[in-house]
């Protein structure tokens, strides 16, 4: 037996329920640690504290198995590319598990069929150069980890590289510098997605007010 579908008090008839919306941060052998935990940790946070907002995070794999970080950290992941709900935003991390990426035609067919259906696009670090690679920073304006920006401008030299950004919005597509920069552009992603108090309510949770101490 069914459970009865949410009704309109006010005329009877059932009313239909928003999907929640779906933030996938993909996970691969070679990872870099933290550009996937850091918008994890904040991503998490917000979606599992405040539901009302109709949004979830999870991670994904290939074939939804864990994978191996470039610092040998074993990161789970709850989907397989094949089960993985529709996506509303994708976040690429980077590491050095992306440099076969660069050249592999199965990875980057699935980043381009991607492009056609999930709204925003995102990355940390060296992820932006699959992006690259796959042709969908083509003549727009992104950034990447120090280290390879000019490795960013070989792949495609039309892109509008910005040396100096933590992260660069680009309306569908966001990119941003290396590893803890993916924080940054994770709390902008909640700013743009609900509202900055949402954001400032993430950061102060996770204590994030950089101070080196060097």
């Amino acid at each position: 037996m069914h459970p009865p579908s949410p009704t309109d008090p006010a005329h009877g008839r059932p009313t239909r329920v928003p999907r929640r919306r779906q933030i996938g941060i993909l996970v691969f052998d070679g990872v870099e640690e933290l550009d996937a935990v850091g918008p994890w940790e904040v991503l998490s946070h917000w979606t599992q504290t405040r539901p009302v907002d109709g949004w979830d995070a999870f991670c994904l794999s290939a074939d939804g198995q864990p994978v191996v970080g470039a610092k040998s950290l074993v990161l789970g992941a709850h989907h397989s590319f094949d089960d993985a709900p529709p996506l509303d935003v994708l976040i690429h991390p980077g590491g050095p598990g992306t440099r076969p990426m660069l050249l592999d035609p199965d990875h980057l067919g699935w980043v381009r069929s991607l492009r056609d259906s999930v709204p925003l696009m995102t990355s940390v670090c060296t992820g932006s150069l699959v992006y690259a690679a796959a042709g969908l920073l083509t003549g727009r304006r992104a950034t990447t980890h120090w280290a390879s920006l000019n490795l960013l401008s070989e792949l495609d030299p039309t892109i509008i590289t910005d040396v100096a950004a933590r992260f660069v919005d680009d309306g569908d597509v966001i990119t941003s510098a290396g590893v803890s920069a993916g924080i940054d552009m994770a709390l902008h992603l909640v700013a743009r997605l609900t509202d900055v108090e949402r954001a400032r309510e993430a950061r102060r949770y996770i204590q994030y007010d950089p101070m080196p101490p060097i």
